[in-house]
């Protein structure tokens, strides 16, 4: 059979999807941490970007990939877990980016950075109501929203980003100095990437990438592959870009004294207001819109349609979508920081349990024996659950400290769950083949 090829006319269809991938890949967190890195890479901004785009873009495109080979389902990627362990990690991470943490979040986020500063005083539920509500026309309909996104909303948000860039390339705030000698570029890279966690939005995301793919005529499965992985090749070539513009502006300023100490957000405000002055807090504004609205549309879309699917219609796709901005208006108005508590000890839980399924669907070929698989899969996931389980009240509580975890190699990444991962699918992989001789 004669492999398929990408032609003119499927040109089109791969760069929507992949326009639609990079803006619900890139929200508010991606937008403040470049300019950090930069500020702190000074002359070297370049490391820091360099790793900080392959531990956030590169996860996520390894997710998207991950469900195209598991046959374009979530269940069948956590499915090594065992049906019903697979299946409430699955629920429980749909409720987690969904109603509960990242679509209220965008919200908040939004408010936090694109009113306030324009509108003080403006009632936090009242801009909830109306951003919701947009939300909801924009999402209401599935087989709309990866047009929606790719077609209108992300050209805007690349035109926004593209004018705080150009500008502060051509008459940049000042020369980029050289790094601290204590700054760890590669750390700090790997760490802001890592703490973005888009690889777990990218898992609903591209389920909803693929059937767009798919109603748009490309059935076959080399046929559907290639186009989504031209898909993720845009989506990743886009973040590089902008990702890089971002992070030489923070390396503009990184020389300036009344830029040392800020904020990621304040810095984000320092640099818009010194390039394009007032008119920078308003293209600010437009920027953190529609990289939270694109967000929330993709997201919210994706986490509604798996909702419809996991009960067999009884909640429909239109009603989980109302569902969903019902829970983001009463949540968002907590404000940015109280949502980032409820979620980090819960995606302290998860990622790793994830990153762990996304990168092992890329080994299942290896196993000759699926069991031995499904035995690796289960050790690597119980031995990291249980580190992340004996930290998360160290960390969010203070009820008891563990010495010996913070000893663990990679711990201050955020990655000491690597190691017990690693030995726990040894002795699964071990302990099956024993148990079969």
């Amino acid at each position: 059979m004669e492999k398929p090829s990408i032609g003119k006319k499927d040109l089109v269809p791969a760069l929507v999807a992949g326009f639609a991938l990079f803006a619900t890949f890139f929200g508010a967190g991606n937008l403040i941490f470049p300019p950090m890195l930069g500020m702190s890479g000074g002359k070297q901004w370049w490391l820091a970007f360099g790793v900080f785009l392959l531990a956030d873009a590169g996860l996520a495109v390894a997710g998207v990939l991950a469900i195209l080979k598991s046959e374009g389902t979530m269940d069948d990627m956590a499915s090594p877990l065992g049906k019903i362990p697979g299946r409430l990690a699955c629920l429980l991470m749909m409720i987690v980016i969904g109603p509960l943490v990242t679509v209220p979040r965008t919200c908040a986020t939004t408010y936090d950075l694109s009113i306030s500063p324009l509108l003080p005083g403006f009632s936090p539920l009242l801009f909830s109501l109306l951003f919701f509500a947009i939300v909801a026309a924009l999402t209401i309909r599935p087989g709309s929203v990866v047009d929606i996104i790719g077609k209108f909303l992300t050209p805007a948000l690349l035109l926004t980003l593209l004018v705080l860039c150009v500008k502060g390339i051509i008459t940049p705030l000042g020369a980029p100095a050289d790094p601290a000698p204590e700054a760890r570029l590669a750390r700090q890279g790997l760490l802001a990437g890592y703490q973005t966690m888009d690889a777990l939005s990218a898992l609903p995301l591209s389920v909803i990438i693929l059937k767009s793919v798919t109603d748009k005529g490309y059935t076959e499965r080399r046929e559907k592959g290639k186009i989504v992985t031209l898909a993720c090749l845009v989506a990743f070539l886009g973040l590089l870009a902008v990702y890089a513009g971002l992070s030489y502006l923070g390396a503009t300023a990184s020389g300036i004294d009344a830029a040392a100490g800020l904020s990621n957000t304040d810095l984000l405000v320092f640099i818009t207001n010194g390039l394009l002055d007032r008119t920078g807090v308003i293209l600010l504004a437009v920027i953190v819109f529609l990289a939270c609205l694109t967000t929330a549309v993709g997201i919210g879309s994706s986490v509604a349609d798996y909702l419809s699917h996991m009960t067999g219609g009884k909640l429909s796709y239109p009603a989980a979508v109302l569902l969903i901005c019902a829970c983001g208006i009463g949540l968002s108005v907590l404000g940015t920081q109280s949502i980032l508590r409820i979620a980090e000890p819960v995606l302290t839980l998860l990622y790793p349990l994830f990153l762990i399924l996304i990168f092992m669907s890329f080994l299942a070929g290896r196993f000759k024996n699926p069991r031995l698989f499904r035995a690796v899969v289960r050790g690597a996931s119980l031995a990291a659950l249980l580190y992340t389980l004996l930290t998360i009240p160290a960390t969010y509580f203070g009820v008891w400290d563990i010495p010996f975890l913070n000893r663990i190699p990679l711990a201050e990444l955020g990655l000491g769950w690597l190691l017990p991962a690693l030995m726990g699918g040894i002795l699964g992989g071990l302990l099956f083949r024993k148990n079969t001789h």
